[in-house]
C-alpha cells in the first residue's frame, strides 16, 4: 500500500484546510478589499503554516508537506492582499 490510513486521513484533512483559502483569495481580489481581516492574525497564521511546513520537511511526511506548502502560498497571498488593500 502506498499510504497507510493515517497518511490518507492527513492528506484529506490537509486538502480541506488548504482549499478553504481559495474562496477568501477570490473574494479579496474581486472586492479589492481586506478591511475585515486582522493583519496580526493573518501574519501569525502564515508564520505558523511556515513552521508546519518546516516540521513536515524535517519529518519527510507528505501529508504535512504538501498541504502546508500550498496553504503557505494561499495564506501568503491573503497576507499580501491585506497589506495592499488594507
Amino acid at each position: 500500500m502506498l499510504f497507510d490510513t493515517a497518511e490518507l486521513v492527513g492528506i484529506a484533512a490537509g486538502s480541506f484546510t488548504t482549499l478553504c483559502w481559495l474562496p477568501q483569495v477570490v473574494k479579496m481580489l474581486r472586492a479589492r478589499s481586506a478591511r475585515d481581516l486582522s493583519l496580526a492574525t493573518q501574519a501569525a497564521f502564515t508564520f505558523g503554516v511556515l513552521l508546519w511546513l518546516l516540521y513536515g520537511l524535517l519529518l519527510g511526511r507528505p501529508a504535512i508537506i504538501l498541504p502546508n506548502a500550498i496553504t503557505l502560498v494561499l495564506s501568503g497571498t491573503v497576507l499580501a492582499l491585506k497589506l495592499r488593500f488594507g
